[in-house]
């Protein structure tokens, strides 16, 4: 949006969504009905690459299928294959600066620079094959660059989107927070502090450490979550975890930490890190669901060319509730969420059906959110109050078919040199909401357990 801002000019915008492709249908008419006579818009694109392009236009969208002259339109890149690398392709002839008889569509007479779509697409699992087409150069300067280098040759999208564009500061933060809580204070962190320390197992069960599997693309901060909070109990910034930014993943092993106290006691759970996931390698189906069913041994070492199986050293024939995953933590970048690839969303689409089956609860940590909202940025304790995260909260909602209490916003320590107060209360609101649902799976599984004892005491009653 601030680069926007500064393309189209004259001063603060302000940006409200009209129409979405995944939550409004991608049809011609749907479009019409959404953002006709409108005033000023601009379309954004995802695809599967990560690449964010579009264009906007000054001029009114109507379903009359004629030319309308907007000296003022453009076409954009923002992402190129995941990185920031904006560009601007101003307007060249001004009589064809939209065409209106289709989606949202660029050029015209002599083609099309940017035809989005006619008619109606269906979803295809996770992206839509839009029917139209990216030509440049016909109304548009394409300052050197053609299709492929702005949409990767493809009219294969995650997302549409057109957003009404008008006069005015935007809006970063809401009056009233979108999710309650009780005061930002040192009461509030001493609190949440003292209710982790006191968690522990359901005693019936028979389980020391509550286990949590953290599931997530490479570089989404599964990682930087453990180190987040082991140092905030051990009340100093702490690197157990390997961390940081590489095209694979940096862990290996199906590690599961443990947290220590000053006093050097352990808590009563574990965050199990995994191999981060990628497109073509990382974990996968069959090692996921071991991993749930607590086949995998601590420290296992994957390796994509010979997977796990019951014949591979320390293999766990007869897992203990114990070894049981008893809440599933996936993460994922909330400032690439609109580009994480399909492939990756329909990986752990498949993992979920597994844990459905099972009864294992899922939560969604949202990280990295103090990067969408400059308020938040400055300080994190506005985080409930961004329009921007709730938006995004909201997305990644959707895309893992989560309830919206369990996506979980985080700021992770990065950067910082000692402990915020800020940051840490964030960051234990979220790890004591994982031990709630965590504790909700125990409790399911005891009762599973008295009625199944109840069942054989009918039953040897009979005999």
């Amino acid at each position: 949006m601030d680069q926007l801002e500064q393309w189209i000019g004259t001063g603060p915008k302000t940006f409200t969504l009209l129409y979405a492709i995944t939550k409004d249908g991608c049809n011609y008419n749907f479009f019409h009905q959404k953002c006709d006579n409108q005033g000023p818009t601009v379309t954004v694109l995802y695809n599967q690459e990560g690449s964010v392009y579009g264009g906007y236009t000054a001029g009114n969208w109507t379903n009359t299928g004629g030319y309308v002259n907007d000296a003022t339109a453009f076409l954009y890149r923002l992402h190129y294959n995941k990185v920031v690398n904006p560009v601007k392709l101003p307007i060249t002839n001004a009589n064809y600066a939209i065409y209106t008889g289709y989606g949202p569509t660029f050029g015209g007479s002599s083609g099309h620079d940017l035809y989005t779509f006619s008619g109606s697409v269906n979803n295809s699992g996770g992206y839509f094959a839009l029917n139209g087409s990216m030509s440049l150069g016909h109304n548009y300067n394409n300052q050197g660059l053609n299709a492929n280098q702005i949409n990767n040759g493809t009219m294969y999208v995650t997302e549409l989107e057109v957003y009404k564009v008008a006069n005015g500061q935007r809006k970063k933060a809401l009056q009233e927070p979108w999710r309650k809580m009780k005061g930002w204070n040192e009461k509030f962190l001493d609190e949440l502090n003292e209710d982790i320390v006191s968690f522990k197992s359901l005693p019936d069960l028979s389980i020391s450490e509550a286990r949590v599997l953290m599931i997530g693309p490479v570089g989404a901060g599964k990682s930087s979550f453990y180190n987040t909070i082991n140092s905030i109990f051990r009340g100093r910034i702490t690197q157990r975890a390997c961390s940081g930014s590489a095209e694979q993943s940096l862990t290996t092993a199906y590690t599961p930490y443990l947290v220590r106290v000053r006093s050097g006691a352990n808590l009563n759970f574990k965050l199990c890190d995994t191999r981060g996931l990628e497109e073509s390698q990382g974990l996968d189906v069959l090692e996921c669901n071991y991993l749930l069913d607590g086949n995998v041994p601590e420290y296992y070492q994957f390796n994509p060319a010979a997977p796990i199986s019951q014949e591979t050293e320390g293999f766990i024939v007869k897992p203990t509730l114990e070894d049981k995953v008893h809440c599933v933590v996936f993460v994922l970048d909330s400032t690439t969420l609109e580009v994480t690839p399909t492939k990756i969303i329909q990986k752990m689409k498949s993992f979920q059906t597994f844990m459905n089956q099972k009864g294992i609860p899922q939560a969604l940590l949202l990280t990295k959110v103090d990067k969408l909202c400059k308020d938040v940025e400055k300080n994190v304790s506005q985080v409930f109050k961004s329009e921007t995260v709730e938006e995004h909260v909201e997305k990644a909602s959707q895309l893992l078919g989560l309830p919206r209490g369990n996506v979980l916003p985080v700021k992770n320590y990065e950067n910082e040199m000692q402990l915020e107060e800020n940051i840490s209360i964030l960051a234990l609101l979220t790890l004591r909401q994982i031990l709630y649902f965590a504790e909700d799976y125990m409790e399911n599984m005891m009762d599973k357990r008295a009625a199944a004892q109840r069942k054989t005491e009918k039953m040897n009653v009979k005999k």
